[in-house]
């Protein structure tokens, strides 16, 4: 297994600022996506540690957008 390297940049998901800037509140994103509070809760404040395909997917779908429109990349500092 390769050890984490901070080095290598970083991903951070910006759901809720996009959710903020397209007037989409929490609970209409979880009713239309099928989503657990929990769930939700960890994409939304940037905390989740083990990224779900299926629950992208479905966030995708709800908001119709793409991946890159809530998850970042930043590149490591020079």
């Amino acid at each position: 297994m390769t050890e984490f390297r901070s080095d290598w940049g970083q991903f951070d998901f910006v759901l809720k600022e996009y959710c903020i800037k397209n007037h989409i509140s929490k609970n209409k994103l979880m009713r239309i996506a099928d989503l657990q509070f929990a769930q939700l809760k960890s994409y939304y404040n940037n905390t989740v540690v083990r990224p779900d395909l299926t629950v992208l997917a479905r966030i995708c779908f709800a908001l119709e957008c793409d991946l890159s429109d809530i998850l970042k990349y930043t590149p490591p500092k020079k």
